[in-house]
């Protein structure tokens, strides 16, 4: 195995499916430039040329509709947008279109395209370059959406959103990109059979997050430990479809939950998942209310200072939970 940071592991699922499937091509801004997509399509255009790998003007709405046409004309494509925010632009073609497609047609051709967006916020960058949004698009029937937080996951992930036969919303994180495992080879699977995965054993309280939460809830994890307190974590990786059994699973022997959403509380996925858990589990299971960690209902400030209140911090997450517990 060869360890790998998480735009590298990006980089070797392009490398993958651009050398494997010839019906796959990237469509884009910035592609060629490491400022706006990092180290994770490094010279991807000297290798398989500036035809699969294209470069073009600032127009998210006219390459995504290329994306999405050439997609129900046998390619598979990746669009790239560098910034999530800017997506909203080329909305029309994503949620109007290539999530009804398939259904409109009644199962008889589809849209396989895939949206590749990249959270890019913090360092002053503004309320219109700092949102993360996919609890917006995990709303809509139809489009699938990812958002991983190993190494492992945004390169394999990848790999099956673009060989899924339904449009994905894959969304990667840049405050990610330096995090490092090892990467055993590429294993090809199916996106459907995908969920949320356990990747921390507890016993004092479930831990849930997506993309740079999952992060957060590991580093509370690991901080807390050394206070007694043993906390499970759960990475929800695929947003819509949501599949969370695994979490119900750890709350009959946790019996205490803690959400941390990087998105904003009202209409997100903390929300969601809390609801999921009320239906779901018996009652009683909980021992105490769950706590739900966000952003606040607010746009991102510009200022320094004001951003180091708004981003949810690996200290506050862990005050809380104690809180929380010292309830129980």
């Amino acid at each position: 195995m060869a360890v790998k940071n998480y735009g590298e592991a990006i980089r070797e699922a392009f490398e993958y499916l651009l050398d494997k499937y010839p019906n796959v091509f990237t469509i884009g801004q910035g592609l060629w430039s490491p400022w706006y997509v990092g180290n994770s399509m490094t010279e991807l255009e000297v290798k398989f040329g500036k035809d699969r790998v294209i470069d073009t003007p600032v127009s998210e709405q006219a390459t995504t509709g290329a994306a999405l046409g050439s997609s129900l004309c046998g390619y598979r494509p990746i669009v790239i947008h560098p910034r999530v925010d800017f997506a909203l632009l080329a909305v029309d073609q994503m949620v109007n279109q290539s999530a009804k497609w398939c259904h409109m047609l009644g199962g008889q051709s589809s849209a396989p395209v895939t949206f590749r967006c990249i959270i890019n916020r913090g360092g002053e960058q503004g309320a219109q370059h700092s949102q993360s949004l996919y609890s917006w698009f995990a709303h809509i029937p139809g489009l699938r959406v990812i958002t991983p937080y190993s190494p492992q996951d945004a390169r394999d992930l990848l790999i099956s959103s673009v060989l899924c036969d339904d449009p994905v919303m894959y969304i990667d994180d840049r405050w990610l990109y330096d995090l490092e495992t090892d990467l055993p080879p590429i294993k090809e699977y199916d996106l459907a059979s995908q969920g949320a995965k356990k990747i921390r054993e507890g016993t004092d309280i479930t831990l849930v997050g997506n993309s740079h939460g999952t992060h957060l809830c590991m580093e509370a994890a690991k901080q807390l430990e050394s206070q007694n307190i043993q906390c499970e974590v759960i990475d929800l990786r695929i947003l819509n479809p949501l599949r969370i059994e695994v979490l119900f699973d750890s709350l009959k022997r946790t019996r205490n939950l803690c959400v941390i959403d990087e998105d904003w509380r009202n209409c997100g996925m903390a929300g969601e998942i809390i609801a999921s858990v009320i239906e779901s589990c018996p009652m009683g299971t909980l021992l105490t209310s769950p706590l739900r960690l966000t952003l606040p209902d607010a746009p991102a400030p510009t200022s320094k200072s004001l951003e180091q209140i708004y981003y949810l911090k690996v200290e506050e997450i862990c005050q809380k939970i104690k809180m929380l517990l010292d309830c129980v």
